[in-house]
């Protein structure tokens, strides 16, 4: 379409916008910014895709303008153009082309800002979140990819973790969680309180939790699909920042112009240089129940850190590779000193997670492009401890626990006519996962386990986008396990019809099938932190995991109305009891149970000219069953949350943003026990106890501000505190084996009022 002419359309489709005039300026910032500034004064959306306006600076003088005249000069300054999709809905593109990216994007596209800007809802029942743009979110200080994901309804954290979710209530091994093809097995700094991915060179997460694009394989649950740039930097980019709990900084830079780039990023928590209120709230959480505290004669050093690296090399206009490094660090050493019995006892802990990937993207012609991904992930867990009597050692042990991952993967996306495609692909992997308990004091090995499973699979999705009936994917995922010989089948399928202009109705239905997850260790829970270990399923007694999912829901918008709703059933099958946390007298892990999940989930936002309100709600019903156990009934799962509600209300202009976000679910199911006169213990029904209901108040901030006139440098200074009115919840109660075979029980709290800081600078 030729400029002119889309500027005269723009013009007889004026009226439909506001004709209110603003007043406004900017100097020298980037066009995102003056976007949202825009967005910002004229109550309307404007969606883009990054790439076209990436680099670019702009700066407005003070005057007053309609939003026909600001659009105008926009596009005149930064070379673009706009397509008018209705009164309140703009798309960019690229000027003098008919039909770009970003219009194939945004046909895809059902809500633009689901949560807050930086956050959409595509039309195959996916999310999409770019962090970069992402919007204040109240509690968060940064642009925390895990705790944002936690924002959107159906998914909850009822330990109060970044790393802890649940996805329409499964557990959290199993997402799949990837970082730019490598599969992530530690996702969590702190214990799980922070997630180990750096927002600030991250470009883009999909994230899926029904109707899953059968290239994901591997897990039940939701996909975490996180990427950072893929093309080659024209710019140098800088950044620096630091908060209550870390400091970081990163660099992007052309190394051969349009050729190659490389982007570098460090972060690393401040312990062990000095400690904030911040940090020590979050170890006072961590290490609750534990010796691991600064008090009397116990010490600890503990820290975090995470590094990446990227190159990206453009062979030429059809074809280009990516090199990623990811490296992720935890690190614990503490010594507690009983001067009276002249006893010491050492904790050492060593968690880390490492990975690489090479990608390959060929553009065969116009309607062949082919991805191709190499990659690998190693995962270990090292805890040692050991205890001395009068200096001498008298007990050490030790627990491993190693994941060795490696894959391929090629896909063919085939576009046809009228924007329908059809996906093509094969992936080969292989995993090796052990673990190991001893004694080595005595060499005696208390527990040991050593699995591995080749898969191969192959995948197909077809992608239908003309018919006038309804939407549709469908999918088509079959896998291999060599060493299990057995062969699961998972279809995929999403529906979406529009029942009138403003109303969608949506249905998936999906099989999944996994054959590496977490149990937790019995043998050395009492001393140590962490008490979760990966393992394999094998042909004896660990069965392949085995979930099916069906969703019905409706997607309303209008205006600045957004409502979202769905309802879910979803059963899995071959659960370990191991795994559920379950405290019964079980002296093998019982196998084979399964799990019954009911529930809908419920969005619905408001937008005003500088207000956002949104609230969700979810309800979720979650059963167990095993052979031997409740007289082989359904029983409530520990992991229910029957009722959880969130809200928030968004107040925002170009420079200033704040949030304030309230939340509620009821408490953590648990086991109540009584202790006879003949000290017999008895346990109650399983899990027919709730903890208190679970609420907290939330606040954030931020200011985006120049450094100078006549540069591109910009800065951010922001603040929040989680748990305003300072509530003590309480999370989950536990047990362990004590003396004389006796309960001994551990009640674990939230964490209290907690405020945070951020100073930023970017280049």
């Amino acid at each position: 379409m030729p400029t002119r002419f889309c500027l005269f359309f723009f013009f007889l489709s004026s009226f439909a916008f506001s004709q209110n005039k603003a007043t406004f300026s900017f100097s020298n910032i980037e066009v995102t910014e003056a976007i949202s500034v825009i967005e910002t004064n004229y109550d309307v959306k404007i969606s883009y895709v990054n790439k076209l306006i990436e680099g670019k600076i702009i700066s407005f003088e003070s005057k007053e303008r309609t939003l026909q005249e600001s659009l105008t000069e926009l596009s005149e300054k930064s070379q673009i153009s706009f397509k008018i999709i209705d009164n309140t809905f703009i798309v960019l593109k690229e000027k003098e082309l008919e039909k770009t990216l970003s219009e194939q994007t945004l046909d895809e596209v059902i809500i633009t800002e689901y949560l807050t800007k930086g956050i959409s809802k595509k039309l195959d029942a996916s999310f999409n979140l770019k962090p970069k743009q992402l919007g204040v979110l109240p509690g968060l200080i940064d642009a925390d990819i895990l705790e944002s994901i936690q924002e959107l309804p159906g998914v909850i954290s009822p330990n109060e973790t970044a790393s802890g979710l649940n996805i329409r209530g499964g557990s959290s091994d199993e997402n799949l969680l990837l970082w730019d093809n490598i599969n992530i097995y530690h996702n969590g700094h702190l214990f799980g309180m922070i997630s180990p991915f750096n927002p600030n060179i991250t470009q883009n997460i999909q994230f899926y939790n029904k109707g899953t694009n059968p290239r994901f394989g591997e897990r039940l649950s939701g996909v975490i699909d996180i990427s950072t740039n893929n093309n080659v930097s024209e710019n140098t980019h800088i950044g620096i920042g630091l908060n209550g709990i870390s400091v970081d900084g990163f660099l992007e830079t052309p190394i051969i112009k349009n050729k190659l780039s490389i982007l570098l990023s460090y972060r690393r928590s401040y312990e062990g240089f000095f400690e904030t209120n911040s940090f020590q709230k979050m170890e006072d959480k961590v290490f609750q129940n534990s010796s691991i505290l600064d008090e009397g004669n116990s010490e600890e050093d503990f820290y975090f850190k995470d590094y990446n690296l990227k190159l990206n090399y453009q062979i030429n206009k059809n074809h280009r590779l990516n090199f990623s490094y990811i490296r992720i660090d935890n690190d614990l050493t503490h010594q507690l000193d009983n001067v009276q019995s002249n006893q010491s006892f050492i904790d050492f802990l060593d968690i880390e997670n490492k990975g690489f990937s090479l990608n390959w993207k060929a553009n065969w012609n116009d309607h062949i492009i082919q991805n191709t991904s190499v990659n690998t992930s190693n995962y270990t867990l090292n805890y040692d401890f050991t205890s001395y009597q009068n200096t001498l050692e008298n007990l050490n042990r030790e627990k491993h626990n190693e994941v060795e991952d490696y894959n391929f993967l090629t896909e063919f996306e085939i576009r046809l006519k009228n924007s329908n495609k059809v996906d093509l692909g094969v992936q080969i992997s292989e995993k090796e996962a052990s673990y190991i308990f001893k004694e080595t004091n005595e060499n005696n090995a208390l527990q040991l386990d050593y699995s591995k499973v080749n898969t191969y699979s192959l995948f197909t999705n077809y992608t239908n986008r003309t018919s006038k009936i309804i939407f549709y994917n469908l999918g088509f995922r079959v896998n291999y396990y060599s060493i299990l010989d057995e062969i699961r089948l998972e279809p995929r399928i999403i529906l979406t019809k529009d029942l009138t202009k403003t109303l969608k109705l949506q249905a998936t239905a999906e099989v999944k099938n996994q054959a590496i997850y977490q149990i937790n260790e019995s043998v050395l829970s009492d001393s140590s932190l962490e008490n979760k270990l990966w393992r394999i399923a094998d042909k004896n007694n660990a069965p392949i995991l085995n979930s099916k999912q069906i969703s019905l829901g409706t997607i309303y918008k209008n205006s600045n109305w957004d409502l979202d709703f769905d309802f879910y059933y979803k059963q899995i099958k071959g659960v370990s009891a191991f795994t559920q946390g379950l405290f019964e007298n079980i002296d093998d892990e019982v196998f084979n149970g399964r799990k019954r999940i009911l529930g809908f989930d419920l969005f619905a936002k408001k937008s005003f000219n500088k207000i956002n309100a949104w609230a969700s709600y979810s309800l979720s019903e979650i059963d167990n069953k095993f052979e031997g156990i409740n007289n082989n009934n359904y029983f409530t799962a520990r992991n229910e949350i029957r009722n959880a509600l969130s809200t928030s209300v968004a107040y925002k202009t170009g420079k200033i943003q704040i949030a304030l976000g309230w939340k509620w679910h009821n408490g953590k199911p648990f086991t109540n026990f009584t202790t006879t006169n003949n000290n017999t213990i008895e346990f109650d029904k399983i899990n027919d106890r709730k903890l208190p209901n679970y609420h907290r108040l939330d606040l954030s901030a931020f200011y985006k501000f120049s450094l100078a006139k006549d540069t591109d440098a910009k800065g951010k200074i922001g603040f929040s505190i989680r748990n305003l009115y300072n509530k003590k919840n309480l999370l989950s109660r536990e047990y362990i084996v004590g003396e004389n075979n006796t309960l001994v029980e551990f009640d674990y709290y939230s964490i209290g009022f907690m405020p945070n800081f951020l100073l930023r600078f970017n280049w």
